[in-house]
């Protein structure tokens, strides 16, 4: 416990105190060794597309169904996506239904990578995964990360359904994210529990400093048919995400009537773990750190118990079993620390 002079909550949440405490904060913890199990995957036979856009691989049925795409490399140093697209790309394509695209993001970024620093080639000016608002699009902004979503958004805007494939820094099972709404979620949750092992399933409202392209308005209006999901597959550079990206996406294709049914879906006999998320924690200072090494999933029990210090300002869970989503170990200034999620009950969707 802790005590403090003066204690008060902060008006814009309830989960961030200002107070004297009297636990010290510790030290942060050392980045995650970086540990490169497979080389960047070749994508230079497919960089010139096959429908005018770089990057972009288009297939037709001529058989009515929905417009499915799966997204890779919106940031360069996350690979396992272009890994799955590789190998289904090197296979004959051609959809049962409706129309596949297959679409390697950031190129430029990816085209930077260098496994002596493969965390700098993120992106190169800015995170194209906050760029997919409207009115952002539409503005004199730019940059090489807004010049490429420009260049693929007529693709996106008649795309139906989504997988857009990501890894994470720090060790972490994998998990789906998706937006609010109700198509969403149960599509993330379909694939999910298509697979022996599920990953989670966290609806999340996104973050506050820009839209991600699974909160595009496309795919992010309440009852209507369009719906898409992120798929975190494990952390980067690791074997087992690319293989996870791989199995996740041909489900995926498989459960939109996209593909042939994959040889490894199965039906799991685990439920499939849902949660919403409930508060984003953003970094205000560049002194935010966690009280422990936190792993995603990690569930804290108690309510107001402490996690973390920003500057001056304690941390803490806002209700009992409280779940840590993605926790960033070593975060920047303005940038998201950790997401609290409340468990949902896997029958109602409403929160357990």
């Amino acid at each position: 416990m802790s005590c403090a002079s003066k204690r008060h909550v902060r008006p814009e949440s309830a989960f961030r105190f200002r107070a004297v405490s009297a636990l010290l904060p510790p030290s942060p913890p050392a980045l995650p060794a970086v540990r490169i199990e497979y080389p960047p995957p070749d994508i230079s036979p497919w960089i010139a597309g096959n429908c005018g856009i770089q990057g972009v691989h288009h297939f037709e049925s001529r058989r009515p169904g929905p417009h499915v795409a799966v997204t890779a490399l919106m940031h360069g140093n996350e690979y396992a996506g272009a890994y799955a697209l590789q190998q289904l790309l090197m296979q004959p394509l051609r959809p049962l239904h409706g129309r596949l695209s297959l679409i390697f993001l950031n190129l430029a970024a990816y085209k930077t990578f260098n496994p002596a620093r493969p965390t700098l080639s993120r992106f190169v000016e800015e995170d194209m995964n906050r760029l997919w608002q409207p009115e952002l699009i539409a503005s004199a902004h730019t940059s090489v990360e807004m010049q490429r979503v420009r260049e693929v958004l007529p693709v996106l805007e008649t795309v139906d359904i989504l997988l857009d494939i990501h890894t994470m820094l720090w060790p972490a099972q994998p998990l789906f994210l998706c937006s609010m709404t109700e198509n969403s979620r149960d599509l993330a949750y379909c694939v999910s529990g298509a697979q022996t092992n599920p990953p989670a399933v966290i609806q999340d409202g996104g973050h506050g400093d820009g839209l991600r392209l699974i909160d595009y308005t496309r795919f992010n209006t309440p009852h209507s048919y369009t719906r898409a999901c992120l798929l975190e597959a494990g952390q980067h550079w690791q074997k087992d995400a690319a293989q996870q990206a791989l199995l996740s996406t041909r489900i995926f294709l498989t459960q939109t009537g996209t593909l042939p049914s994959a040889p490894t879906s199965a039906t799991s006999s685990e439920p499939v773990r849902q949660a919403v998320v409930t508060d984003c924690v953003q970094a205000l200072t560049s002194r935010f750190v966690f009280v422990q090494p936190f792993a995603s999933g990690s569930v804290i029990r108690k309510a107001g118990t402490v996690i973390a210090f920003d500057g001056q300002d304690e941390i803490r869970t806002p209700y009992n079993n409280c779940i840590l989503v993605m926790p960033n170990l070593r975060p920047r200034r303005g940038h998201t620390a950790v997401r609290l999620a409340k468990r949902l009950n896997n029958k109602t969707g409403t929160q357990a």
